[in-house]
């Protein structure tokens, strides 16, 4: 699952935005609607998953031309492709009339390419019922007034952060071990996992713990190694936001956690784990690949004991053996630091929210607009969310009652084969807060792992110790921000790559501190603060 990032690319020269704009201005809505059949086609992208069936297949999406009495071209791309093909079509200004999960915005800023929906909410009743019930939703949109992206809501069955720290429980209980609750004790787990032989197998094959491979344009993210530094009591948010850009917030002040002393201090331990042979010297550039490969092995017999991970399925199908043997710990306490201290990544809203799932192209012809509005309005009813989530009703999933649905058994079937019947996360909708939905495994999974965090949640203030979602930088910061992380990510990434390899740390702090600040951290630190003190009243 992909999430909302607030870098973006640096604008188009002057000139070539006033040819676009020139050329946009040239192509209103006085144009004539492409007709087929007498009805208004109107073309809607989507960014989708290689395991998921083609939009355009699935039953849910071939009855909306039922619902807008209109003729729907799908488009579909490959969310592997779409990074190269976004900025492309945005220079080029060639954009699909409906495009879901596909445009932040952010880019409707930089870009004139996009209805601004916020002047058509008469012709949304659902999505104005979902701004009402959701707020937060729609100050994650809105800019100005504008509202040039529509969000997505899976439903508080999602609220919880994507990030987790999975052990193998199997291991624990055949070593006659706890879980750890300090730096110290997943040491000393570490090594009895490495020398040990808890799989059973007779071979000195198992890796202790297995870490993704650093990035090359931010310091955090998704299942990131240093999702460990909430252990010091560093609250990040590496679902999206800038957290993994390196801002973070404490009492209201904006910082930088990779200048820290507490990131200084993940760094020394996971040297130290390095030097142990705790974690594989190759970890910080493996190909995911061969990363997945190490957690899933054979299917039967773990190979891994700890991970950064979404839930057990980082290690097989729900329900799967090795899905089976993991469970999610807080994280462990650092030297020094005691437990009610301790802290856990706070991706919850990014997690059930993402701010670029539907957007519509400006000065689009009078009856391909009416078309248009009548799909998103749809799209975002109860239903059709579920059937975008799990699959059509009744094939995929049962309607039990006016807030009642049931996901069959037939979904998770085709979904473990390799060809969802749904575009799942990609979905351009709302699960209202009291819709139940029975046999959600994804959703089940996702909160019995994030139910083990309940108490290091409770030790900071979701608006005062982090950022909140709708937090975001004007254009031009924007921009800025973008252009310095990539000198300071740059510079720093080799660098602490070394570290974390070699160590050094300390002789070379002082200097890479100043550096990355006189890269523009410092900058970064001072646009984000800005922005905070405007949103948060």
């Amino acid at each position: 699952m992909a999430h909302r990032s607030v870098t973006k690319k640096a604008v188009a020269a002057v000139a070539g935005i006033s040819a676009l704009s020139m050329a946009l201005a040239g192509c209103g809505g006085g144009s004539e609607a492409k007709m087929e059949g007498g009805k208004p086609v109107v073309t809607v992208m989507v960014q989708q998953a290689s395991t998921q069936v083609e939009v355009s297949k699935q039953k849910w999406a071939q009855s909306l031309e039922a619902k807008c009495d209109c003729k729907i071209e799908w488009q579909t791309v490959l969310d592997t492709a779409w990074a190269q093909q976004k900025n492309a079509s945005l220079t080029g200004g060639d954009v699909a009339d409906l495009s879901i999960r596909a445009y932040h915005p952010e880019d409707a800023t930089q870009y004139p390419l996009f209805e601004n929906l916020a002047d058509d909410m008469d012709s949304l009743p659902n999505v104005k019922a979902f701004f009402e019930e959701q707020p937060i939703a729609k100050k994650m949109v809105e800019i100005d007034g504008q509202i040039n992206a529509l969000p997505s809501s899976r439903g508080q069955a999602f609220h919880a952060s994507g990030q987790h720290m999975l052990i193998n429980k199997t291991w624990l209980d055949k070593l006659g071990l706890k879980a750890p609750t300090t730096w110290d004790e997943l040491t000393n787990v570490l090594e009895a996992f490495k020398t040990q032989d808890p799989n059973g197998n007779g071979k000195a094959d198992e890796i202790p713990m297995n870490v993704r491979a650093l990035g090359t344009d931010a310091l955090g993210g998704w299942w990131n190694m240093f999702l460990l530094i909430n252990g010091t009591g560093v609250v990040t948010q590496f679902n999206a936001g800038p957290s993994a850009n390196g801002i973070a917030v404490k009492d209201g002040k904006v910082y930088n956690w990779a200048t820290s002393d507490q990131f200084k201090e993940v760094v020394k331990y996971y040297n130290e784990l390095f030097g142990k042979g705790l974690i594989p010297k190759d970890a910080l550039t493996k190909d995911f690949s061969k990363y997945q490969a190490e957690l899933q092995s054979d299917g039967e017999t773990a190979l891994t004991g700890v991970i950064f991970g979404w839930d057990g399925t980082a290690f097989g199908a729900l329900d799967s053996k090795l899905y089976k043997e993991y469970e999610a710990i807080p994280v462990p306490a650092a030297p020094g630091v005691s437990q009610d201290e301790t802290v856990w990544d706070g991706s919850g809203d990014y997690n059930e929210y993402e701010d670029y799932h539907m957007s519509m192209k400006k000065d689009l012809p009078e009856a391909t607009k009416t078309a248009a509005l009548k799909i998103i309005n749809t799209l975002y009813s109860q239903d059709y969310a579920i059937q975008q989530m799990y699959g059509s009703i009744p094939d995929y999933v049962t309607k039990d009652d006016d807030k009642t649905y049931t996901v069959s058994d037939k979904y998770y079937t085709e979904t473990n084969n390799g060809k969802s019947p749904a575009i799942n996360d990609r979905l351009a909708g709302w699960v209202p807060n009291d819709v139940t939905i029975k046999n959600a495994q994804d959703s089940d999974s996702v909160q019995l792992v994030d139910k083990v965090y309940a108490e290091q949640y409770s030790h900071y203030d979701q608006t005062k110790d982090m950022m909140p979602v709708y937090v975001r930088l004007n254009t031009e910061d924007s921009n800025t921000f973008s252009n310095n992380n990539a000198q300071i990510w740059n510079y720093a990434i080799p660098i602490i790559s070394k570290w974390l390899l070699d160590g050094g740390i300390d002789e070379q702090w002082d200097n890479y501190a100043k550096t990355i600040d006189d890269y523009g951290m410092k900058q970064n630190v001072e646009m984000w603060q800005k922005a905070y003190d405007k949103a948060v009243k």
